[in-house]
């Protein structure tokens, strides 16, 4: 009977040609302006390390207290530097890291080569079992090389492409502002997005990705300037690098791993701990107003998906609603025009049962040949979003089996239920009535 449904529907179809192609672009232009910005909002939105986000955590501490607070009594979201290495040296996470955004120069190996500038982080060695960073080539440096501020470390495959032309480097020497530094591990292509490790320099997003990656204390031994954001509730008393590690500035993000929740409590007990200590210590002289947050929580409080996107996609579903809509109405004066078939059908003996598999058939095509059009408008369209949103996020935006896929379910089910209330419509013709008329 499937078979015999599809014909009558293909012959249906063929008879209005206009009205199908109609039927078949509202469709189309629908589903596609839904999964072109659904595309971006995916990217911006997603979970980047979904597996391990939960156990993920982000400290703040209320080191301005009640004056240097944001509107909603948030303390900063992120340390100055004398937190930041205590709770380094407190350790009472299984995996932490201070981090800070560098921006050197890596001098190439070849005479008259001009310097490359990059992008990177000061980091510790857990840093990367702990963001479960991928190694082409190498490994991290040890906890030694942290403590002993070694002179090494990691490069990321496009720098290892463009220094030393795609080769394992592991043990070579590169030139970082006039300081040789020994290659230890080589990323394989990492780069996640949103940049859920620094949210508070980054934004969420940015470019290629980082660069290298140091030893977070090297960094700091050989002067290397915050090249991320710094929020101060005062000037610091002296300039330059050296005044920034001694200001209350807050320009360290910072993470830790808690694998369950007993960790999560041990470690907020920790953190008001050491607001107490410091209440004792004349240095905060206001109740405690500390947070603990996991990325996903983190990253929804820095509201690293932008409003854009958000309106952008309750538009785009908004025309999806408008041009069902349009279809209903089209469906069903397709429908009721066809009494006359349906009430010579019904009266041979034709369930109404029958009737909604004939037409609902019928719906489902032009849902597919609107899906199959909708692909096409889906990749035009996220070829196209760099024209209304900024490069950064129009680069996120990525067309792949499962957006192809879901594209085609989405024309095809919109299209069935736009199909149900003309369906019920035709299904309930009186066959007397029509055989009367007729």
């Amino acid at each position: 009977m499937f078979a015999y449904y599809l014909e009558l529907a293909l012959r249906s179809l063929k008879r209005s040609p206009g009205l199908t192609v109609l039927m078949v672009l509202a469709i189309g232009f629908g589903v596609a302006a839904s999964m072109t910005t659904y595309s971006v909002f995916r990217a911006v939105s997603g979970d980047p390390i979904p597996w391990k986000s939960s156990k993920l955590f982000v400290p703040q501490i209320d080191m301005w207290g009640p004056t240097g607070r944001g509107p909603d009594g948030e303390p900063p979201d992120a340390l100055d530097y004398a937190d930041a290495m205590t709770m380094m040296r407190d350790h009472r996470a299984k995996l932490q890291s201070a981090i800070y955004a560098v921006a050197p120069s890596v001098i190439p190996a070849i005479k008259g080569g001009s310097p490359v500038n990059v992008s990177g982080y000061g980091v510790y060695s857990e840093f990367f079992p702990l963001v479960d960073a991928p190694f082409l080539y190498g490994s991290s440096w040890s906890v030694d090389a942290d403590t002993r501020r070694a002179a090494v470390v990691v490069i990321n495959s496009g720098l290892n492409e463009q220094l030393f032309g795609g080769r394992n480097s592991v043990g070579k020497i590169i030139d970082i502002e006039g300081k040789d530094y020994r290659v230890v591990g080589v990323l394989n292509h990492w780069n996640p997005q949103p940049i859920f490790f620094d949210v508070h320099d980054s934004g969420g997003f940015g470019g290629d990705g980082p660069d290298l990656f140091l030893p977070f204390e090297t960094g700091i031994a050989v002067g290397m300037p915050n090249a991320g954001s710094q929020n101060c509730d005062a000037m610091p008393t002296s300039s330059g690098f050296t005044g920034l590690q001694q200001s209350s500035c807050t320009w360290i993000s910072y993470l830790a791993e808690l694998d369950d929740a007993a960790a999560v409590s041990r470690y907020r007990s920790y953190l008001d701990g050491y607001t107490d200590a410091q209440q004792a210590a004349g240095r905060f002289t206001w109740p405690k107003n500390n947070r603990l947050r996991d990325v996903p929580a983190f990253m929804d409080f820095e509201q690293v998906v932008p409003d854009d996107t958000r309106v952008s996609l309750l538009v785009a579903l908004g025309l999806l609603v408008v041009c069902l809509v349009n279809t209903v109405g089209l469906l069903l004066a397709k429908f009721l025009r066809r009494s006359g078939e349906i009430g010579v059908r019904r009266a041979l003996g034709a369930p109404r049962r029958a009737i909604y598999a004939q037409f609902l058939i019928e719906a489902g095509m032009v849902g597919a040949a609107g899906g199959v059009l909708g692909l096409g408008l889906t990749g035009i369209g996220v070829a196209s979003v760099g024209l209304v949103l900024p490069p950064y996020l129009a680069a996120l935006a990525k067309v792949d089996l499962p957006l192809l896929a879901l594209t085609l379910v989405l024309a095809i089910v919109a299209t069935l239920l736009a199909g149900l209330y003309p369906t019920f419509r035709a299904s309930r013709v009186q066959p007397a009535w029509q055989l009367k008329s007729n």
